[in-house]
């Protein structure tokens, strides 16, 4: 039996409603979509309650109370805008900015900075320091942080991050008040911990920075995109942060169930080759020993021409880049050109877990959708750096398909026992060059689709990026040519695309792709799907 959950009844500025008992009260103003300004406070963290921000005034109470760590009570009436909160907070902001530098336009935190939100709504109009501000300079943390210690308003967030959560005492506060200063404990830092750039994330203002993103962009500059980490198969909820049709970085995104508030520096900073040029932008087809230019709907008719002669058993070779929807129009693909079998390679490396959230690693297959290609039918190759395995697909004289994987280290003879050799990708190599039809497709910062984790959890990305040329989701070309094919419909949406992926594994049949969320959905099994089914 699922057990019921105490609930008390609060009013937050007029809102009154009811929380889970033991919430605290800035949590409980967050659920009525009140912000209670804060520095120190993180949900992912412990709170010490020591920036004093978040100050609130409790009805029948004499002081002002931390809402950080102070619970509701059944009955509470919570002012966060009476008079004496907003006087609390305007002196705590006065006494923040006291050796805080004013240079906010040369600030990489300008624009998603919590001192210059607060001061702008809450704090007064001017100083009264006369004295000079303590100047501590700019410190290398190592990695990719860099420490600004005249922003710093010692929130202390990177220190108990480190501590509780990477569980790596690399952080700590040196000296005692006004010359209190977050230092490092050893010469190199945080410079080897994986997770340090997540310090830089939960830095409420300017002080730490990471070396990748300084001066690259303004936050007001940056259009933010929901997406997947495609760096490996943990599946971390991210933001694409993208300037100019450039991603300018890799941001992580809440998901309890994923991630947590967290990502590791080497899916974060792992990102130029999103941005890569050199594309394939137009449909090539083969005319004699040349790849001529073609329109999509030539290239299609000669393609399904080519289908219906060389149809046969089929070869195929897939990147797990790809995503659920192109994965699954491969297979569809094969199986209507008379069935075969297909392979991908990953290349794979050491698993590193965050101690203090240990459902979240750095994983071994360093792709995003191994999973999701296991389930729709394809198989692991070659070696641990994700090259070889292609022998047998490159003697095979039927029917080649080749999807994202740029097979930098295919065989000079590859393909050239092929009746149909296909490529769909996004850049041109020699083994794709010897292609009967080359076919630009989308990466998954440019299409919306849906990746599996390594848990089996569906996940929903969004398009960040401008479509290079005529590229086209791979799912789209494909359901075009299995229209042509077997006059069937084509799929018009991704979801549509989605909904196909049913008739190769059972998992997918349960889900609708309109109900992943943005958080994504777990795969049911396959006998847990025939027992909803009666079978």
């Amino acid at each position: 039996m699922e057990q019921i959950k105490e609930t008390v009844t609060c009013t937050v500025d007029g809102i009154t409603f009811e929380v889970p008992k033991g919430t605290r009260m800035i949590e409980a103003a967050a659920r009525a979509g009140i912000d209670v300004p804060h520095y120190c406070y993180h949900e992912g963290l412990s709170a010490p309650a020591q920036c004093r921000m978040c100050l609130v005034e409790v009805a029948g109470v004499p002081k002002l109370l931390a809402s950080c760590v102070s619970v509701v009570q059944e009955g509470n009436v919570i002012l966060t805008q009476s008079e004496n909160a907003l006087k609390a907070r305007e002196g705590v902001l006065e006494f923040l900015l006291v050796n805080h530098p004013l240079d906010c336009p040369i600030c990489d935190q300008s624009g998603e900075c919590k001192l210059q939100d607060y001061t702008s709504a809450e704090g007064r109009p001017q100083g009264r320091l006369a004295e000079p501000k303590r100047i501590v300079g700019t410190d290398d943390f190592g990695g990719d942080v860099l420490f600004n210690g005249d922003r710093c308003v010692m929130c202390t967030r990177c220190v108990r991050f480190m501590r509780e959560v990477a569980q790596d005492e690399r952080l700590t506060v040196v000296q005692r008040g006004h010359k209190a200063v977050i230092d490092t404990f050893y010469e190199e830092g945080v410079e080897g911990n994986i997770w340090a750039d997540n310090i830089v994330d939960i830095c409420p203002v300017g002080a730490l920075v990471s070396k990748d993103f300084l001066h690259k962009a303004r936050s007001w500059d940056l259009d933010r995109t929901p997406s997947i980490c495609p760096n490996c198969s943990q599946g971390c909820n991210i933001r694409l942060e993208v300037r100019d049709n450039q991603v300018m970085r890799l941001k992580p995104r809440p998901n309890h169930e994923v991630n947590g508030h967290w990502m590791c520096d080497f899916g974060r900073l792992n990102y130029q080759w999103i941005n890569q040029t050199g594309r394939i932008e137009a449909p090539l087809v083969r005319e004699g020993d040349k790849l001529v230019p073609m329109s999509w709907s030539d290239t299609l008719v000669r393609l399904v021409d080519a289908a219906r002669v060389a149809s046969g058993p089929v070869r195929s070779v897939v990147s797990p880049f790809a995503s659920n929807e192109d994965l699954g129009a491969v297979r569809r693909l094969a199986d209507a050109l008379g069935g075969g079998s297909g392979v991908f390679r990953v290349e794979l490396g050491e698993e590193v877990v965050l101690p203090g959230f240990p459902r979240l690693a750095l994983r071994e297959d360093r792709a995003a959708n191994v999973r999701g290609a296991e389930l729709l039918g394809f198989t692991r190759a070659g070696d641990e750096g994700g090259a070889g395995g292609l022998e047998s697909v490159s003697a095979h004289d039927g029917v080649v398909i080749v999807l994202g994987d740029n097979l930098a280290d295919a065989p000079v003879d590859f393909g050239d026992r092929s009746k149909l050799y296909i490529y769909i990708g996004q850049v041109m190599g020699d083994a794709a060059r010897k292609a009967d039809f080359v076919l630009p497709s989308t990466n998954f910062a440019e299409m919306e689709g849906s990746f599996t984790n390594l848990n089996n959890r569906v996940q929903r990305f969004w398009p960040a990026l401008q479509v290079p040329g005529m590229a086209r989701p791979a799912w789209q070309i494909i359901g075009v040519l299995l229209s042509g094919l077997r006059d069937v419909a084509a799929p018009g949406r991704p979801g549509d695309a989605f909904a196909a992926l049913g008739e190769i594994s059972a998992e997918f049949a349960a889900l609708r792709f309109e109900d992943l969320g943005g958080e994504g959905l777990p795969l049911r099994s396959e006998s847990a799907v025939a027992s909803s089914a009666g079978l």
